[in-house]
């Protein structure tokens, strides 16, 4: 019997020891985590077999930006970082307390980013990750990338974002590699288009939503909770690790620090180093757990706020399916749309298609009711940010024109950063029925009015204190007593002769807006409020 007890506790520690050995760092860094180390989305998944004489018809690329470097805020926070570890040292230090235990490079650590005064902008490793998925893409869709380069068949979309729209050139920049006659390269010129930040409800939904923008902030308490027996459990251990009187917050930033070094400079050996694999997968799964609540399917808004984007998606098919059947000739129609944003952007749009969920949660989020939230390690799961929305992570979208059968002319095949990925709303395959896509998964979300949504709590009164806004109507500008909180600048058109009729400059309440008839006139000219 001892002997028995002996062998199961020599077989467990060995298992441990090989499960920490296999364990690659990289891969556990949430959004964080680069596109090379992004996991297989399943691998047990077998795709479908593409039917003979099915040819691609139409591509949509939903894309998040590459690798970027820490935002501005976060290089304050990693010189705070610094600045307290040399206090404790300092501390240790007079106290004639051992530092033998803290590793040689935290004792003369200093943050790579000292000095910077910008950030968040596309590293060179974002740009590498976007210009190769371009290629990519090229190569593997010949059939839709044959024709002589147009922006209306080849339009490319960005956010106002620099990482995003720099994101969209480099994959452009691959996308038509060899193409054109500028530099040894033949490169050639290509247009990117993007909406106001203030407007842009395709791609940046998430900003231009108040009811969205409430429920991030209420919810900060609640999340903190929740992350917050796992940060003081990992800060106590690493605290006696290290004996460091280290905090919650250094904790953190030590994690983001691990993030950073190994994303942008290829560094495991450091922050990451002080974490055992086991710590490791909590704080991913803390970061996890924020995607889930705050941009997935911990509410419904997060994603149903998507729906204009998921709205651009279907009428850029439906166009295509009209083309082919109006036998349009080549070169007159499009052929891809192609977007990029980010992981608020990318996470929505996938929960949007029902990807990544729990035995029967398609059920559940169609019946509109919550989910649980993700398991917590060891167990298994499949909503982790690292394969959700990895820099440069991507959803593409592949309508297919087939022979005509019994399940129809026209199917949909969905790819996950580049993997075919089942989808739970067409019986868990990866190749669906075009009109079956959309009965199964679209339709039960168009239900939703953006604008209902996102105003939801906008028709509750308030007190309005005193101001004015102008309007350009005509070439003249008038004058009216309204509300000012938010200036929002919106292009409107008249219906005269398609000329523009002016530019509303609109006062809005911090939670809603009012409009006076003489707008209501001109919204509705626009049917653009966004």
């Amino acid at each position: 019997m001892a002997t028995a007890a002996i062998l199961l506790l020599f077989l467990t520690l060995f298992s441990n020891s090989k499960a920490d050995q296999d364990f690659d760092v990289r891969q556990h860094l949430s959004t964080v985590t680069r596109y090379d180390a992004a996991k297989a989305v399943d691998k047990s998944f077998q795709p479908s077999n593409i039917p003979v004489g099915c040819t691609p018809l139409h591509l949509n690329l939903v894309a998040r930006h590459g690798t970027r470097s820490p935002t501005k805020k976060r290089i304050k926070e990693m010189e705070k970082l610094a600045s307290h570890i040399q206090e404790l040292l300092k501390d240790a230090k007079e106290k004639n307390l051992s530092l033998q235990k803290v590793p040689a490079w935290l004792k003369k650590w200093e943050s790579p980013w000292k000095g910077n005064l910008k950030g968040g902008e596309l590293d060179i490793k974002g740009e590498e990750e976007l210009y190769e998925l371009g290629i990519r893409v090229r190569e593997r869709f010949p059939d839709i990338f044959n024709e002589e380069y147009h922006p209306d068949v080849y339009p490319i979309k960005t956010t106002q974002v620099p990482r995003a729209s720099a994101s969209a050139i480099a994959f452009g920049m691959g996308l038509f590699s060899g193409k054109g006659s500028l530099g040894p390269g033949r490169h050639r010129a290509f247009a990117v288009t993007s909406e106001s930040r203030a407007s842009d409800i395709i791609l940046r939904f998430f900003d231009c939503c108040q009811t969205y923008k409430d429920y991030r902030k209420n919810q900060k308490p609640a999340l903190d909770k929740l992350k917050e027996p796992i940060l003081a459990k990992i800060t106590s251990a690493l605290a006696k690790r290290y004996e460091l009187n280290l905090t919650r917050q250094d904790i953190s930033s030590l994690w983001f620090l691990c993030k950073q070094e190994t994303s942008l400079l290829d560094v495991t050996d450091q922050a990451c180093s002080l974490f055992s694999p086991t710590e490791v997968a909590l704080l991913e799964w803390t970061d996890d757990l924020e995607v889930f609540m705050l941009k997935g399917y911990g509410k419904s808004l997060n994603y149903r706020m998507g729906v204009p984007l998921l709205k651009d998606v279907i009428q850029s098919m439906d166009e295509a399916i009209k083309a082919k059947e109006d036998n349009q000739s080549p070169g007159s129609y499009e052929k891809a749309r192609m977007r990029f944003a980010h992981a608020e952007t990318v996470v929505p749009f996938s929960c949007l298609l029902g990807l990544f969920l729990e035995g029967s949660d398609f059920q559940r989020i169609q019946r509109e009711e919550p989910l649980d939230l993700p398991p917590k390690p060891p167990q298994k799961r499949n909503w982790r940010g690292s394969t959700l929305a990895p820099f440069a992570g991507n959803n593409m979208l592949v309508l297919y024109s087939c022979p005509a059968n019994s399940s129809g002319k026209y199917f949909v095949q969905v790819l996950h950063n580049e993997h075919p990925i089942p989808m739970p709303g067409c019986d868990g395959t990866d190749f669906c029925p075009f009109e079956v896509f959309k009965e199964k998964i679209v339709h039960p979300h168009l239900k939703h009015d953006y604008h209902a949504l996102c105003n939801a709590n906008l028709d509750q009164p308030k007190q309005k204190p005193e101001t004015s806004f102008m309007y350009w109507y005509g070439g003249g500008i008038i004058f009216l007593p309204a509300i000012k909180l938010k200036m929002v600048s919106l292009n409107i058109k008249h219906g005269f002769n398609g000329n523009e009729c002016g530019i509303c400059v609109l006062a809005l309440k911090a939670s809603g807006f009012k409009l006076t008839p003489l707008l209501n006139h001109c919204a509705t000219a626009t049917n653009e409020m966004g």
